[in-house]
């Protein structure tokens, strides 16, 4: 049986990557991106006032004040201002290129005009301004050539916003992933359905496909398969063509009617490890066939989705190239003690929670590895390193925020 950080070593030392494909701006939120955009051009491309105000020329406040200018033109956004007329303002609005041989900006609150403060009259300022004064020089925020947004960035909005400002209207981007997720086993039924005697509604499958969906994939469910070993290795053969990573969940223990291992086995799956030191989601088996990675997940809802969480989302990520495949942990101090039997690195369902002196995190007492709802109250998982039997109250502890791991 393999330590965690083991398994987790062996699965990432040979991820696939997925080829890039051109996708138009407005369609590449949430993907992860495979050229890096890079600017063309100065951002901004001309220096530009930062606030409502006039534009002057500094050396012309010498001395002691209050002087006295008169306001001749006005700059306004998308227009080409005249050069600025010796000792004197110009009256200009944000975002409104400077006017040659301007080098500052007085906000309109610091000036008293005369007359209905058009661009026409005389000005009065008390505070002579500073060179650089609410001025946003060309290139302060990017230089020509420079790079704007890096190869495995997962796109935000801001970076759609930035890719927009620097003139882009496709990116490249990696592939979705294609994923398909498999349900095995004989009490399986879909959620609506008339309950048959020891039925039960399946929900990991949902789950998953939501988890797979918020990694950047693809994801379709197929249909059930029963606890057959020739039926599941030919559900296994459809898929594998199909698809970039098969995910199935249920029989892959040692059961009398597990047959998960021995499909893969008649589908030409080579395994690559089976169960993982870990708690919960022991059972977990991972194989590969050509490109194609399968990960065989333990039924039981809290395992399921737990190692799905820590296996099949980065690598999902990783898949697409994205920079950071694997959540960052977070540290929060244990609300109680907690005592365990050491040997397998545990990931507690627990809660996280924020006061005046930090975060604060508490286990919750359901950790049945089928209790679905420990898994919907929890906001994060407590790690437990293997060789750790107490934790006092009040211990700092290792934390993955459940979001970050795209459950």
């Amino acid at each position: 049986m393999l330590r965690f950080e083991e398994a987790q070593a062996k699965l990432f030392a040979h991820v696939p990557r997925l080829p890039a494909e051109r996708v138009p701006l407005d369609g590449a939120a949430g993907r992860v991106l495979a050229e890096a955009v890079t600017a063309d051009r100065d951002f901004p491309a001309f220096d530009h006032s930062a606030m409502d105000g006039y534009a002057v020329a500094a050396r012309d406040f010498a001395g002691s004040g209050p002087w006295t200018l008169p306001v001749v033109g006005e700059s306004r956004a998308g227009g080409t201002p005249p050069p600025l007329a010796p000792a004197s303002m110009c009256r200009i609005f944000t975002g409104a290129a400077l006017p040659a041989g301007a080098d500052a900006v007085i906000m309109q609150e610091d000036v008293e005009r005369d007359g209905d403060g058009g661009a026409a009259g005389r000005a009065r300022v008390a505070k002579a301004p500073r060179p650089g004064d609410f001025v946003r020089r060309r290139g302060d925020d990017l230089a020509a050539g420079a790079c704007a947004i890096a190869t495995g960035t997962r796109l935000r909005a801001a970076h759609l916003g930035l890719a927009a400002a620097a003139d882009r209207a496709w990116l490249i981007v990696a592939a979705r992933p294609r994923v398909t997720v498999i349900g095995t086993g004989d009490e399986l039924r879909d959620p609506g359905t008339p309950p048959r005697p020891g039925s039960i509604a399946e929900s990991n499958s949902i789950a998953l496909r939501a988890m797979a969906e918020r990694a950047g994939a693809s994801c379709v469910i197929a249909p059930f398969v029963r606890d057959d070993r020739d039926a599941t290795a030919r559900a296994f053969d459809g898929a594998l063509a199909t698809s970039d990573l098969v995910v199935s969940i249920g029989g892959v223990s040692v059961g009398d009617h597990d047959v998960v291992r021995e499909a893969l086995d008649q589908a030409g799956v080579e395994l690559d490890f089976w169960r993982v030191a870990m708690k919960p989601g022991k059972p977990l088996a991972v194989g590969r066939r050509g490109r194609t990675v399968v990960l065989g997940l333990p039924g039981n809802p809290a395992s399921a989705m737990v190692t799905f969480a820590l296996f099949g989302v980065p690598l999902l990520r990783a898949m697409q190239g994205d920079a950071d495949p694997f959540p960052v942990p977070t540290r929060a101090r244990s609300a109680v003690a907690i005592d365990r039997q050491p040997g397998r690195t545990e990931f507690v369902r627990a809660v996280v929670r924020s006061d005046p002196s930090g975060p604060t995190v508490t286990p919750l007492k359901n950790q049945a590895s089928g209790a679905l709802t420990a898994m919907a109250d929890a906001n994060a998982l407590l790690v437990l390193a293997a060789d750790v039997a107490h934790v006092d109250a009040g211990a700092d502890v290792e934390v993955h925020r459940l979001e970050d791991l795209g459950a």
